[in-house]
């Protein structure tokens, strides 16, 4: 009995202790129960969001949720997603500033997600913190979702114009939104985790600009050549890659600067091409010896009827002679601009089916 007694009143306490302890209401960035995804990188006071898609969420118990911010330019979005609905988007100031993200909630249990709709070339966002409204509080995080998925792309992945609904492809961040790209929405789909390597109008052999993706897909800032990405600390089980669309413009364009640059006063050979896709997949192997990789291409006119693009990439598939590389051409869209919402969800279509079909993870 005395054993029992002893026990209730330990038990007794424990709940005493919990009842009794100050549940926390403001997260800093380097709070545990806070989940990231993407590449970020680490300052001293905050998390440097950057690469289109990065994201952060948090459990919480509460009315409303705010989060602290200061972007380094003008031009980035975010969506803010509550329960997993998006319910707005926000235009980050380059002023360190809160952000009232949701308020007036149901009392109760509730997820927020922060979600870079733009790319790395609007800039980078420093995000310190949430902060849940008085009476609330942070819960722990849930279970680290166990599948992983990586995407190296362009414009297409990025989402570059995928909101701008009246035809016109502007450029502007606010018509970007990489939560409704192919590649966001298969990664829902399958409720794995997103890294989104992207950057509109970049290629393999050449780019409308000097970098190419050999050259930026190692890098934790992608502005940085010295910021390199820690390969180990994140293995995706499928890589997707959507690369090839602008390749196919500049070899053909000798008066281009980029042209010069990377192939003199000559075009490439189908060859050198060829060879150049091998070594980027080559380079992804290494660092994934066991991930399955989409050789993926479209929905741009790099795929439409008579195109050799597509050709290339089987070729270099072929050679590569890899069981677990695979290829998957999206139709040409035959629309104006770039891929819309709704093309982009066609997309995601086809490679969820892609997966399902050919793919066990």
């Amino acid at each position: 009995m005395e054993m029992i007694y002893k026990s209730c009143l330990a038990l007794i306490a424990a709940l005493l202790f919990y009842a009794c302890t100050e549940k926390e209401s403001s997260a800093p960035f380097n709070h545990p129960d806070l989940s990231y995804e993407g590449r970020i990188v680490y300052q001293t006071e905050a998390a440097e969001l950057s690469w289109p898609g990065t994201n952060v969420s948090m459990r919480f118990n509460g009315t409303g949720i705010s989060a602290v911010l200061q972007d380094m330019d003008t031009a980035n979005y975010y969506n803010v997603i509550i329960d997993g609905e998006v319910v707005s988007k926000i235009h980050t100031d380059t002023l360190k500033k809160s952000y009232t993200l949701a308020s007036g909630l149901k009392e109760g249990t509730h997820t927020v997600q922060l979600f870079k709709r733009t790319e790395w070339d609007k800039g980078k966002t420093l995000f310190y913190g949430f902060d849940v409204e008085e009476g609330g509080h942070i819960l722990p995080a849930p279970a680290t979702k166990v599948r992983k998925m990586e995407f190296y792309g362009n414009s297409i992945t990025c989402g570059y114009g995928n909101e701008d609904f009246e035809g016109k492809d502007r450029w502007f961040g606010y018509f970007q939104n990489n939560y409704m790209t192919y590649g966001a929405i298969t990664a829902r789909h399958f409720n794995a985790q997103y890294h989104c390597i992207g950057k509109s109008g970049i290629g393999i052999t050449v780019s409308w600009f000097p970098e190419i993706m050999p050259d930026i897909y190692d890098r934790a800032d992608a502005t940085d050549p010295k910021s390199k990405w820690d390969f180990s600390s994140y293995t995706p089980d499928i890589v997707v890659v959507n690369l090839f669309q602008n390749d196919s413009w500049l070899v053909n364009r000798p008066e281009h600067a980029s042209f010069k640059q990377r192939f003199g006063e000559q075009a490439p050979e189908s060859n050198k091409i060829i060879e150049a896709y091998m070594q980027f997949i080559s380079s992804l192997r290494v660092k994934y010896p066991k991930t399955s990789i989409i050789c993926a291409l479209g929905n741009m006119d790099a795929t439409r009827e008579g195109s050799e693009w597509p050709t290339y990439i089987q070729s270099a598939v072929n050679r590569l002679n890899d069981g677990k590389v695979y290829t998957c051409f999206f139709p040409y869209k035959n629309t104006r601009g770039h891929p819309l919402v709704n093309e982009q969800q066609a997309m995601a279509t086809q490679l969820i089916s892609f997966i399902e079909e050919n793919i066990e993870w």
